[in-house]
């Protein structure tokens, strides 16, 4: 029996019972497309090529062409990836740090390891929510505070002056 499936891109195709019962009977260790990955990990196929240039752990192996196979362990670390960002609340570039200093293996806990982030730039992640540990806010005293309200007027008058003479 022969249904009509739209792919992802708006193309249909035919798939048939023997193709959806072999996707099925796909061995675990076996490499998976594109597609495939896209469709397990329900994101959209740019998004894993857009990662592919953001996290330099995920490299899929390349067939002529440019077809790109995942291993089962790319697809793990896609899987981890796609968790930080879109479950945990990690930015990219908070993921990119997760990567670099504890690996692409699973760690316990994401906010524990946004609160040793944090901790390093010298402040605590708030509420533990990893978006923190990326741009951790660090309290300011009365007195660092109004120094860079000064900072910030200087810097103003200065922009205004800049902006004058460059009309004339």
């Amino acid at each position: 029996m022969a249904k009509l499936a739209t792919q992802q891109g708006g193309r249909a195709a035919v798939e048939t019972d023997s193709t959806t019962a072999r996707r099925g009977r796909k061995s675990p260790d076996a490499f998976r497309t594109i597609s495939e990955v896209a469709d397990e990990l329900d994101v959209p196929q740019h998004v894993l090529r857009f990662w592919e240039s953001k996290f330099a752990q995920v490299k899929p192996m390349k067939r002529g062409g440019g077809r790109r196979y995942y291993r089962p362990s790319d697809i793990d670390l896609l899987r981890r990836i796609r968790d930080l960002l879109y479950k945990e609340g990690f930015t990219i570039r908070g993921v990119q740090k997760v990567l670099r200093e504890h690996g692409a293996q699973p760690a316990a806990d994401p906010h524990e390891l946004a609160n040793q982030a944090a901790a390093k730039v010298g402040g605590e992640a708030e509420g533990g929510r990893p978006a923190a540990a990326t741009r951790a806010a660090v309290p300011l005293a009365g007195d660092q505070l109004e120094m860079l309200q000064q900072i910030m007027d200087e810097l103003t008058s200065i922009r205004s002056y800049l902006h004058k003479e460059t009309k004339r």
